[in-house]
């Protein structure tokens, strides 16, 4: 597996997940990033992790950089994984709702959030309807799915 991160040229021709959702933005909030990519280590997956934070795991600083590496590697990934554990006011995801929105008719998206996350009723009602498929509440299965449809390709 190679994760690869946003202070990195985009990977391209290979199999990849994108763990798109919230990122924290003050360096006491930790990632949710840091126990997917275990987890899909855990998995033996052998792809790539497009990571949209930088490889020091220290918050992004540079918008546009940061929003360019994100379009071109949403556009090359196998699958774009959704993950929203939204928490107010450290981890909002306001930029995650608009990205769920943009990317939901690429037929790439798959999503989960835990339960209880505030503000996710819209997000799962246009998941249901476009997917016709029930939001993920538990990050493992979540990866579990995404390794097993990268695998079916």
């Amino acid at each position: 597996m190679r994760v690869n991160f946003s202070d990195e040229v985009v990977l391209k021709g290979k199999k990849s997940i994108f763990l798109a959702g919230p990122t924290p933005r003050e360096e006491k909030v930790a990632s949710w990033r840091v126990d997917a990519v275990k987890k899909l280590e855990e998995l033996g997956f052998d792809g790539v992790v497009f990571v949209p934070e930088y490889s020091t795991w220290v918050p992004k600083t540079n918008y546009v950089d940061q929003a360019n590496w994100e379009r071109e590697a949403l556009t090359e990934a196998t699958v774009i994984l959704f993950w929203i554990p939204r928490s107010l006011p450290d981890m909002p995801g306001f930029s995650t709702n608009v990205e769920f929105g943009y990317w939901l008719h690429s037929k790439k998206v798959i999503y989960g959030r835990p339960d209880g996350a505030p503000k996710t009723k819209y997000l799962d009602w246009l998941y249901k309807t476009d997917y016709n498929e029930e939001p993920f509440n538990d990050l493992d299965k979540l990866l579990e799915y995404a390794v097993e449809i990268i695998n079916r390709l």
